[in-house]
């Protein structure tokens, strides 16, 4: 039987802090947080802090803000457009990934109960909330993420695709590289310094997929490895997360298929 064990200093010590509301309000929910400063030296921990959710807004983004805000201004934690956009508050609420500012409180855990935050699963983390995801974007940049053409564009004009041609693109050109979907998947876990994972195939396959690309074969030949393609198990994780309700399993799979067919 494998044994694993975790670095020393990434296992989770002492009890944390507790912050209590001092609100004389009857609806209080305790959110658990994981608190870790790389600075520091110590072990992580979990700190607890407890709200009036009469006070504070209705997604768990609200809740943070208010912490940093009111009661603990060294809870560190990404966030920007607060609209399900920039996929900057991607973390893991409840067990599940997702995105702070578009998950709502009453919708973890039944709503009762303490809500339990961590970051993103599999990542080294900067501190507290915020993960390191230099790898991920390197990734993403292998793939070469943009427009390749051999042929000049007409003098003066766009290159144009029919409705038909641009209705292919639906469903992928949606996603915001929040990393939620790669960071649930196990075959990711286990083998991300090779397997390109849920988000960057899904973006590969964005590429592959618009008619005005002609370096079709060329990528296909750069995905077409064990690993870097193959490493997916269709899980679905990643469709279970998506925060803007894709499917880069569906994508993984049409890659796979025009391997195949190329290969006929």
């Amino acid at each position: 039987m494998a044994e694993f064990s975790l670095p020393a200093n990434s296992k989770i010590k002492g009890k944390g802090k507790t912050y209590k509301s001092t609100s004389g309000g009857h609806k209080k929910r305790s959110f658990k947080i994981y608190r870790y400063d790389p600075d520091s030296g110590e072990n992580p921990r979990y700190d607890r802090y407890e709200l009036d959710l009469d006070e504070t807004g209705p997604m768990v983004l609200d809740a943070l803000i208010k912490i940093k805000n009111e009661v603990d201004p060294t809870l560190t934690f990404r966030r920007s457009c607060r609209e399900g956009i920039c996929g900057s508050c991607a973390m893991n609420m409840d067990g599940k990934n997702g995105l702070a500012c578009t998950t709502a409180i009453e919708d973890c855990g039944g709503g009762k109960g303490e809500l339990q935050i961590t970051p993103l699963p599999h990542q080294d983390v900067v501190k507290d909330l915020v993960p390191d995801l230099t790898h991920f974007y390197a990734q993403y940049a292998s793939i070469k993420p943009w427009l390749q053409t051999v042929t000049p564009a007409p003098a003066g004009k766009e290159r144009l695709q029919s409705p038909e041609d641009r209705e292919k693109l639906d469903g992928l050109y949606e996603c915001i590289l929040c990393a939620c979907c790669s960071t649930s998947c196990p075959s990711y876990w286990w083998n991300s310094d090779r397997f390109l994972g849920p988000a960057i195939l899904l973006q590969a396959y964005r590429w592959l997929a618009d008619s005005r690309d002609e370096m079709t074969g060329e990528r296909l030949d750069e995905l077409e490895d064990p690993f870097r393609l193959y490493r997916c198990h269709t899980i679905m994780n990643c469709a279970n997360v998506c925060p803007k309700g894709l499917s880069p399993a569906k994508a993984i799979a049409e890659i796979k298929k025009m391997e195949v067919e190329r290969a006929v």
